[in-house]
Order: structure tokens, then sequence, then C-alpha cells
């Protein structure tokens, strides 16, 4: 069971535009990482909407999303580098919901979420 509809826009967007032509996980990662670094406007400011135990982050905490993290660090889930008292470091994507980005970075940001929580995973 997944924990959302399925939308035939976005699914149609993914498979034409993001992992077109992966043949395997790494290709899938990479199509992943560089729509989410083609499409999205550096730096946001995001709010913690899930706690991990690989994240210092709580609940609601803002923070400013600077960049993507590196193509290496992104292999098995997508990362992006973030300011957070004083220092700079990666964390999960799928932790943070942007505030006030322009609509492209929204979609980008959405459409990965929306990957994840239909139940892809990258391996």
């Amino acid at each position: 069971m997944t924990e959302i509809d399925r939308d035939e826009e976005r699914e149609n967007r993914i498979e034409m535009e993001v992992i077109v032509d992966a043949y395997n996980e790494e290709e899938q990662a990479m199509g992943w990482y560089y729509y989410l670094d083609d499409n999205i406007t550096f730096p946001f400011t995001a709010r913690c909407v899930k706690e991990r135990r690989i994240s210092p982050l709580k609940m609601e905490e803002r923070v400013t999303v600077i960049e993507m993290a590196s193509e290496s660090d992104c292999l098995r889930e997508m990362f992006v580098q973030i300011q957070w008292q004083d220092r700079n470091f990666g964390i999960p994507l799928m932790q943070l919901e942007p505030i006030g980005v322009d609509e492209l970075s929204e979609q980008a940001i959405t459409d990965w979420h929306y990957w994840i929580n239909r139940g892809h995973q990258l391996f």
C-alpha cells in the first residue's frame, strides 16, 4: 500500500524527465540528482517535517539549504547541504519541506517526495 494516491502527470514527468534512460540503480540515482540540481534554485529556506536518527534536526526547525550534496553522497538517497548552527553538512531531502520557493523548485522537491512516498527507493 502506498501513502499517497497516484498522480498521472507527476508519474509521466518522472518517467520521461528523471529516470527516462536509467537502466540500473546508479543511473536512476544520477537521473534524480541532476533533475533536482537543475531545477532547484539554491539557497532556500526549509522546515524539518520528519526527524531521522542520522540527522540532528527536530520537527519544525528551519534551515537554509545551500546546494545538493555531492553525487557520490546521493547514490542511495538524495541529500542536500544545509547551514545549521554555524556548520554546513548534508541531510536527506526527504526531511525538508521548502518554504517560499519558486514553482520549479517546489515541483522538483515534491516530485522527489512523491516518488519516495509511493514506495520507491534508490539502491
